[in-house]
């Protein structure tokens, strides 16, 4: 006896279930494509166009302009010197403390893990604060004349992306099987040999992808480089700021920020490449190798053993990482009148002879209030990218589609924030979609700039769901939404911790597009410490280094909340 599909409830359910699906996917595409084409693209293509286009008709003599006068090179070159230092000397010290804390056992080793995140994290500000109160000339390393230098701001962005080095050859060298390399000492060769020739070759993806993100983010640096750099020196983003805040030249500030994409769409280029290498190379190395103990007592089968790697490590880790920071700390407790709580006490007002429309809470209060709208939006628009992006179709054509969505929403994270800002001003000020007034045009602004972050802290925990999985629950007749929510939502759940932390902390630290965006009565904390930096006076220098370690504790215990969840769930750190 035949039975008519149309009136079985188990097959009528399915149909109905996987257009349900089919719907769901369609919106969890359109709606991250929807938000950043809106509030991405369309400022970017903007201001693309205001550099281009003259009355409707294309002009490229504001390229011939700005880009043959003498000072538009100086920027460029001194982008280009940051960034090439920067990322030369993050991976000199990063690899010996990727070494330490990912190859090697020791007691305490997942804590120092977890301090080397910590600067990442910390808002441009803070550091530029940190940095600017330990080489000044009342600091303690202000007899070295280093303030406004060139070696102040490499310092600085070492500083920032030295666990961006770390965590990443580190994720890849604690899965390299040690044989090969005793293999090579076996044979004669030194330790020095060993490493060069057999384990620096396989490390070189991950060293690779690491040196292109370090010079994306060095090249793009704003709020450390605007806080350190003072007049001499400076980068094609703080070049932008100045265009366009003093100069009111908003063609030249965009013919810079084509000039900035192209730089920065080479290194997204080999960001990308070199990811996929590494991708490639985690899967060949295959699982966790157990750590060897730490050792310190040279021996004369091996030579130094562990102590040169430890050392660096340890010199890196308490003169760059740590000792800013506790300087910035003592140094909040120096006033006037000698040491105290006077300029903690003081964010309570507006400052010496009212440089603040606001006092320092009531900006704290704005950019927590702000911080939580960005993160929903983030977690939400980056998790619906992360379900798409780690899905595994047969078809060329979608796979190419998948992986051209990638792409594109990785550009927020090459694209300078001072550009996301300066296109919401010059695209958000008109009908259909004015926006000047409204309250959650920051938290959007702030939205693009972490939503890559979360892509890439929820995407490799999908990624590494076995397919079988779903393919089994759908052979036993589970819809793709059921699929969805028993198979990848455990996984999810996991790392939406680690991502709603970096998305907070992101947001709550942004200044690039906050700066251009923030109104007078309603200015973030970043933007109040800026501020108060620029103001004349003991009391105010002291009051911004108070709302600086503020906002650093407050940041540093986002994140060690969101990596004590992550650890509870048991996975791991995401992507850089």
């Amino acid at each position: 006896m035949s039975v008519d599909s149309g009136q079985n409830p188990l097959v009528g359910g399915r149909g109905r279930g996987k257009v349900a699906g089919v719907l769901g996917w369609g919106a969890a595409v359109l709606v991250p494509l929807a938000f950043l084409g809106v509030f991405f693209a369309w400022p970017t293509a903007a201001l693309v166009a205001r550099g281009l286009v003259t009355e409707g008709a294309l002009d490229l003599s504001g390229f011939a302009e700005v880009l043959g006068r003498p000072r538009t090179w100086r920027f460029v070159g001194l982008t280009l010197l940051q960034a090439a230092l920067g990322t030369g000397f993050s991976l000199l010290l990063g690899l010996p403390a990727a070494y330490v804390l990912y190859r090697c056992s020791f007691r305490g080793r997942t804590l120092l893990r977890a301090l080397v995140t910590v600067p990442f994290v910390l808002p441009t500000v803070v550091v530029g604060v940190a940095f600017r109160a330990l080489l000044s000339s009342s600091g303690p390393l202000g007899f070295l004349g280093l303030d406004g230098s060139l070696t102040a701001i490499v310092a600085a962005l070492v500083f920032f992306n030295y666990a961006v080095v770390v965590r990443t050859v580190g994720g890849l060298w604690e899965r390299l099987d040690p044989r090969a390399e005793e293999a090579a000492r076996a044979l004669g060769a030194s330790p020095w040999q060993a490493f060069t020739r057999v384990t620096l070759p396989m490390l070189a993806p991950a060293i690779a992808s690491a040196a292109s993100i370090v010079f994306l983010f060095c090249a793009t640096a704003f709020g450390v480089v605007l806080i350190l750099g003072g007049t001499r020196y400076g980068t094609i983003e703080t070049e932008i700021w100045v265009q366009t805040t003093q100069f009111l030249d908003l063609r030249a500030a965009a013919v810079l920020s084509v000039a900035q994409l192209v730089v920065i769409t080479i290194a997204l280029t080999a960001a990308a490449r070199t990811r996929k290498r590494r991708e490639r190379a985690l899967r060949l190395a295959g699982a966790t190798i157990r750590p060897r103990p730490l050792r310190l007592r040279p021996t004369p089968a091996t030579g130094w053993g562990d102590l040169v790697p430890a050392t660096v490590t340890a010199v890196v880790g308490l003169g760059l990482l740590a000792f800013p920071l506790l300087n910035l700390l003592l140094a909040s407790f120096r006033t006037p009148q000698g040491w105290g709580l006077g300029n903690y006490l003081a964010l309570g007002t507006t400052g010496g002879t009212n440089a603040l429309s606001v006092t320092v809470w009531q900006a704290l209060a704005t950019s927590l209030r702000t911080a939580v709208d960005a993160t929903v939006i983030a977690v939400v628009v980056g998790t619906l990218v992360a379900l798409v992006v780690s899905r595994r179709p047969r078809g060329r054509t979608a796979q190419r589609a998948i992986g051209v969505m990638d792409a594109a929403v990785m550009l927020p994270l090459g694209v300078s924030a001072v550009t996301v800002g300066f296109g919401f001003l010059i695209t958000l000020n008109r009908p259909p979609l004015d926006l000047r007034s409204s309250l959650v045009l920051i938290p959007i602004a702030q939205a693009v700039v972490a939503i890559p972050l979360v892509v890439r802290t929820v995407l490799p925990v999908l990624r590494a769901i076995d397919p079988r999985l779903r393919e089994a629950a759908a052979v036993l007749g589970a819809t793709p939404g059921r699929v969805l929510a028993h198979v990848d939502g455990p996984f999810l759940a996991r790392s939406l911790g680690l991502a709603v932390g970096f998305a907070f902390a992101v947001s709550l630290g942004e200044f690039g597009a906050t700066a251009f965006l923030a109104r007078p009565d309603r200015p973030t904390l970043p933007v109040v410490i800026v501020r108060l930096l620029g103001r004349p006076g003991a009391e105010n220098y002291g009051m911004a280094l108070a709302a600086a370690v503020v906002l650093a504790i407050l940041t540093a215990t986002i994140m060690g909340i969101a990596e004590r969840l992550r650890e509870a769930g048991g996975v791991g750190s995401g992507e850089w």
